[in-house]
């Protein structure tokens, strides 16, 4: 067999179905629109998915729809009970509680290292990311202030290269996410945190450590305090409720 032909027979062998590549498509796409629903809260813990409407209304075989559901059980976002169904995983308080006792313990330190050699790069970026966190707590965005919130924290360990933190606090947010989001619908909370992540950026750009470092308590302590209040008031919603 000649070189052309050997790479022929290998590319064969290698290129995907087409029928293989559009069905994970379709999955990919089913994946997603579950995955945004049971994070914004549009699909509540503890509520039936129904492959049956799903695929109807998105005009998909069961094919794509059971792979999203799978792929989103290995995320722990969906529970699967055999002759039962398929439901949207519920939170466990435990889980919740033990990431954000991690992430502030880091974040916290992150804050203070940052105030005392932070790049003015930095401060300026973290203004533009206040007035833009105004901007969308005075239009009620939700989405928009946790897109520039999740930025905001990220951005401060970025600027001071901590990538192995970086990985780790990325990790926490994932696990945190579904909770965060829910947590921005209480009236005022936006405003609030627009304030709080103010108080933080004071300390920064004073170049105070300790100032940086309690605002960055507070605000991830206020921010704790609201994940428990919301969840005795909404006991369903959680695995492991004392």
């Amino acid at each position: 067999m000649d070189a052309s032909a050997h790479h022929r027979s290998t590319a064969a062998v290698q290129a995907p179905e087409p029928a293989t590549a559009k069905r994970s498509s379709k999955a990919g796409h089913v994946y997603h629109e579950i995955k945004e629903a049971i994070l914004s809260g549009l699909l509540e813990p503890g509520s039936p998915i129904d492959k049956a409407e799903l695929c109807e209304r998105l005009g998909m075989s069961r094919f794509p729809v059971t792979t999203a559901i799978n792929r989103l059980a290995y995320d722990r976002l969906v529970v699967i009970e055999p002759q039962h169904g398929s439901f949207v995983a519920k939170i466990a308080l435990s889980d919740v509680r033990e990431c954000m006792l991690i992430r502030t313990a880091i974040e916290a330190e992150i804050a203070a290292v940052a105030a005392e050699r932070a790049p003015r790069a930095l401060i300026d970026d973290l203004n533009r990311n206040l007035r833009y966190e105004a901007a969308a707590a005075d239009a009620d965005d939700r989405p928009g202030l946790y897109a520039l919130d999740v930025a905001f924290h990220r951005s401060i360990c970025d600027s001071l290269g901590l990538a192995q933190a970086g990985i780790i606090l990325d990790t926490l947010r994932s696990h945190l996410e579904r909770i965060r989001r829910i947590l921005m619908t209480p009236p005022g909370r936006m405003a609030s945190t627009v304030e709080e992540h103010r108080a933080i950026v004071d300390g920064m750009s004073t170049g105070d450590p300790d100032a940086a470092r309690l605002a960055m308590r507070r605000h991830l302590a206020q921010t704790t305090a609201l994940f428990d209040s919301f969840a005795q008031q909404n006991p369903t919603l959680f695995s492991d409720l004392p």
